[in-house]
């Protein structure tokens, strides 16, 4: 399992989605996101893409109007990556990623 960090908005990001809407963003990630780190390589239905206005961070679909930013950090646990989680929302997260 990799290991997770987020950064102190997500808190609030989180707060501001209803409880169905954390359910689904945590089951895309365990279901999902985390199996593919494992592998390397992302499926397509989780549009994993680079953030233009932000180098070396990238956007997660996780539902219809749910998007994440997330970055690669220094590693914790030898072989494991370090995801940190920039933040949780809709599609006016990547303008503030």
């Amino acid at each position: 399992m990799p290991t997770f960090e987020p950064l102190p908005r997500v808190t609030a990001d989180l707060e501001r989605l209803n409880p169905a809407q954390r359910r689904r963003f945590r089951r895309v990630v365990l279901d999902a996101f985390v199996p593919d780190l494992r592998t390397g390589r992302f499926r397509p239905g989780l549009r994993i893409k680079g953030v233009r206005c932000a180098p070396g961070v990238y956007e997660l679909t996780w539902a219809p109007d749910g998007r994440s930013t997330w970055s690669y950090g220094r590693v914790v646990v030898a072989g494991l990556p370090h995801i940190v989680w920039h933040r949780i929302g809709g599609h006016n997260i990547p303008t503030n990623p």
